[in-house]
């Protein structure tokens, strides 16, 4: 979008790329990023929505802060010290009053004047309080987007529809791959072998799995459909296990949990 123009309510924080779709929201100097490729979520409108699910869990639970909080940062023309507090000088640079001021809405600014020959060095303290007064007169938070508020209030700029659950590296599809299926393939040993289709999975800390169908056996296309169904096969049996060994290691966690508050309360 054009410098200075909000991104329509369902971009917000989202910028696209050509490998996929970006998130960054900055709140408090902290960058909340993550990246949502449209290989690794079959597509750019399943990337986009899981961009957009978490985009929303950010907006959700690191909200920006208070419009007063903001309003008490220090600004770099501020020559006093303290934000909303102004001195008015007299021609020779003396001080002839301090003014509280706080724009509360744009029909709403407070002002209150306080002037040095009725009340002394009293003046400036007056007005300090005064501008404490006025910050308790500013509710809500800090107006980052248009969305934001509507994204808090559970109301989805996106559609509520099925999300695909991320693919592991192993089911992404490579851009060299001439099976249109990951972890399928077609070798030929030599030119002279009338070659095969192979399935191969790779775990990480146990190697890999594969099996080969021959074409001369089977014929292309059925040695080719007979690869695809054995991929399948080895991610299955890959998830399984893996699902198994988080099972196991969550086990192992909350058995050592358990065991830590035990002693604790033993001592």
């Amino acid at each position: 979008m054009p410098k200075g123009v909000p991104n329509p309510a369902a971009m917000y924080g989202i910028y696209s790329r050509s490998w996929g779709f970006e998130v960054s929201i900055v709140r408090n100097g902290v960058r909340h990023h993550r990246l949502f490729g449209k290989a690794s979520y079959g597509g750019a409108e399943q990337a986009l929505l899981h961009a957009q699910d978490w985009r929303d869990h950010i907006v959700r639970s690191v909200p920006p802060q208070p419009r007063s909080a903001r309003a008490e940062k220090p600004r770099a023309n501020n020559s006093t010290g303290v934000t909303g507090v102004f001195h008015h000088l007299a021609p020779g640079g003396r001080v002839r009053a301090w003014m509280a001021k706080t724009y509360i809405a744009p029909d709403e600014i407070l002002r209150t004047d306080f002037s040095v020959a009725e009340l002394g060095d009293a003046a400036q303290a007056l007005a300090i309080q005064e501008r404490a007064l006025q910050l308790k007169r500013m509710t809500g938070l800090a107006h980052i987007h248009p969305a934001e508020e509507a994204i808090r209030m559970g109301l989805s700029a996106h559609p509520a529809g099925p999300r695909e659950p991320k693919r592991s590296k192993s089911e992404i599809t490579r851009r060299n791959n001439t099976s249109g299926v990951s972890g399928v393939h077609f070798k030929t040993p030599n030119p002279s072998h009338p070659g095969y289709w192979l399935a191969i999975t790779y775990t990480a800390g146990k190697g890999s799995v594969s099996k080969a169908f021959s074409v001369k056996t089977y014929g292309a296309e059925v040695a080719k459909n007979m690869a695809i169904a054995e991929r399948a096969n080895q991610l299955a049996e890959k998830r399984q296990a893996t699902g198994n060994q988080e099972e196991r290691q969550r086990g192992k966690a909350e058995q050592g949990a358990r065991a830590a508050s035990g002693a604790r309360r033993n001592n």
